[in-house]
C-alpha cells in the first residue's frame, strides 16, 4: 500500500510539474498569436488590438483570483484542480475553434472570429489563475513540506521558465514572415499554430484523466467548526503592503510587457519595426523573446542560490536599478546599431544582426526574474495571519499583465516601439522606489498573532 502511495505521488507529481508549465504556456500564446492578428487587414497593424488577448487572458485574474482561493477551500486541492484543467482545456479548444468558425465575417469593423479568439483566451485565463493557486500548494503537499516541498516548487517554477521560453519560439517558427499580403491571401491564418494548440490540449486532457485516477489527500483542516473567523484589520490597513500590492501590478506588466512588445517590434517589418529580414521576422521575434524568458529561467536559478544570503529589500533594489539602466539605453541607442545574437530562423539556428536595444531588452529577464519573490516577501512582512488574505489580494493584481502591455502598445501605435518603453521604465522606478522606501512597515502597531 505504501508503494502503492508513493508510485501515485510521483505520478501526481510529475502531472502538476507539467500543469506548472501549462501556466506559462498558455499564457505566452498571446503575444506571438497577436502578431497574426495585428496584420489582419481590419487592424491596420494596431498593436494595442493585437495585444488584447494578452489583455484577455489577465484580465480574468481580476475576477477569479479571490475566488480561486475559496474554491481550493471549499473543494480542496485536487477538485480545484480538476476544475482549472478541464476550464483550460475550454479556452484553449475555443481559440482553435477562433480559426474555424465565424471566418470571413465582421462584427463592429473587426473579423467576427477575432471575438471568438478573446473569449477563448479569457476563459484560458481563468484557468491559469486557479492553477497558480493549486499548483504551489499541491506540491508542497505532495512533497511533504519543508526543504522537499519547496525543492518541488522550484523544480515545477523552472519547468514554467522552460515552457515560457520555448512558446514563443515554437510560434514564431510555425507562423514565419507575416505580412498584411501574405494574412489577406489566407497563407498565415489561426491554423498556422494549430500543432501548439493541439500540444496544449492533449496535455490538458492526459493530466485531467492522470490527476482524476490519483488519490490526494487534502492537508488537515485547522478549522473544524463551521465559524467564519473575522480578523478587526486586513492586510489593506498595511501600507508596506498596499504599495506591495501595486508592485505586484506593476511588476506582471513590466514582465510581459518587455518580451510582448519585443516580439511586435522584430517581427514588424513596416518602417516602424526592426528592419529584419521579413522572410525570416516573426521566427527571429519569437526566438529573441524566448530568449528573455530563458533568462529569466537562469535568474530564478540563481535568486535561489543566493536568496539565503542577500536580503530581499537588497536584490529588488539592485536588479530594479539594472533594469531602469537597460532599459534606457534600449531606449536611447538607435535601431540602425545592431549587434549579432544566435537565433533559430525558421530552418536553421544562425547568428543573425538584431538592434542592439533587442539584445538589453532581452537581458532585463535576469532583473525580472526574482522580483515576484522579493515583492511578495517584503510585502507580506509582518502580515501575520493576514498572509492568506494577502495572497488572494495580490492574485487578482496579475491583471497588471494584460493592461500595462496593452497601454505599451498604444503608446507604440502613437508613436514608435523604443519610446513606447518609458512605460517600463516609469514601472522600473516604482519598484525601485518600493525597494528602498515603500516596503518598509510603518503599522507594526497592528496585532497579527
Amino acid at each position: 500500500m505504501t508503494t502503492q502511495k508513493q508510485n501515485g505521488n510521483v505520478v501526481a507529481i510529475v502531472t502538476m510539474i507539467f500543469l506548472f508549465a501549462m501556466i506559462s504556456f498558455v499564457t505566452n500564446l498571446a503575444a506571438p498569436i497577436g502578431v497574426i492578428w495585428k496584420n489582419q487587414p481590419e487592424f491596420e497593424g494596431s498593436n494595442f488590438l493585437g495585444m488584447l488577448g494578452n489583455m484577455m487572458n489577465f484580465l480574468a485574474y481580476l475576477f477569479m483570483g479571490i475566488p480561486a482561493g475559496k474554491l481550493l477551500t471549499r473543494i480542496g486541492y485536487k477538485k480545484t484542480a480538476l476544475v482549472a484543467i478541464a476550464v483550460g482545456f475550454l479556452g484553449v479548444l475555443i481559440q482553435y475553434l477562433s480559426g474555424v468558425v465565424l471566418v470571413g465575417s465582421e462584427l463592429f469593423t473587426l473579423p467576427a472570429n477575432f471575438f471568438v479568439y478573446l473569449l477563448g483566451a479569457f476563459i484560458a485565463g481563468f484557468s491559469v489563475c486557479m492553477l497558480n493557486t493549486v499548483v504551489n500548494p499541491m506540491l508542497n503537499l505532495l512533497g511533504g513540506g519543508g526543504n522537499k516541498g519547496n525543492q518541488l516548487i522550484q523544480t515545477g517554477g523552472t519547468f514554467n521558465s522552460l515552457s515560457a521560453t520555448l512558446t514563443p519560439m515554437f510560434v514564431g517558427a510555425l507562423i514565419g514572415n507575416v505580412t498584411k499580403e501574405r494574412v489577406m491571401s489566407g497563407e498565415i491564418t489561426m491554423a498556422n499554430i494549430n500543432p501548439v494548440l493541439f500540444i496544449a490540449l492533449a496535455v490538458f486532457a492526459a493530466a485531467f484523466l492522470i490527476l482524476l485516477f490519483v488519490p490526494i489527500a487534502d492537508p488537515h483542516k485547522t478549522q473544524t467548526s463551521g465559524s467564519k473567523i473575522v480578523f478587526e484589520h486586513s492586510p489593506w490597513n498595511f501600507r508596506h503592503f498596499v504599495l506591495g500590492a501595486i508592485a505586484i501590478f506593476i511588476y506582471v506588466g513590466v514582465e510581459i510587457g518587455i518580451p510582448g512588445t519585443l516580439n511586435f517590434y522584430l517581427a514588424d517589418i513596416s518602417d516602424k519595426g526592426a528592419g529584419l529580414n521579413p522572410e525570416t521576422a516573426a521566427a527571429i521575434a519569437g526566438f529573441v523573446a524566448g530568449t528573455y524568458w530563458f533568462l529569466m529561467l537562469i535568474g530564478r536559478f540563481l535568486g535561489s542560490v543566493i536568496g539565503g544570503k542577500v536580503s530581499s529589500k537588497a536584490m529588488m533594489t539592485a536588479v530594479s536599478a539594472l533594469g531602469i539602466v537597460l532599459v534606457l539605453g534600449a531606449i536611447l541607442l538607435p535601431k540602425t546599431i545592431t549587434t549579432s545574437m544566435p537565433v533559430f530562423t525558421g530552418s536553421s539556428f544562425s547568428a543573425v544582426q538584431v538592434p542592439i536595444s533587442a539584445l538589453l531588452l532581452v537581458l532585463t529577464g535576469l532583473c525580472t526574474s526574482i522580483m515576484w519573490g522579493g515583492i511578495f516577501n517584503l510585502a507580506v512582512e509582518g502580515l501575520g495571519k493576514y498572509t492568506a488574505q494577502a495572497s488572494g489580494i495580490f492574485m487578482m493584481m496579475v491583471v497588471g499583465g494584460g493592461i500595462l502591455p496593452l497601454f505599451q502598445n498604444w503608446i507604440a501605435d502613437i508613436t514608435n516601439y523604443q519610446i513606447s518603453y518609458f512605460v517600463i521604465v516609469a514601472c522600473l522606478v516604482y519598484l525601485l522606489y518600493y525597494a528602498l522606501i515603500g516596503s518598509k512597515n510603518v503599522n507594526k502597531d497592528i496585532p497579527v498573532e
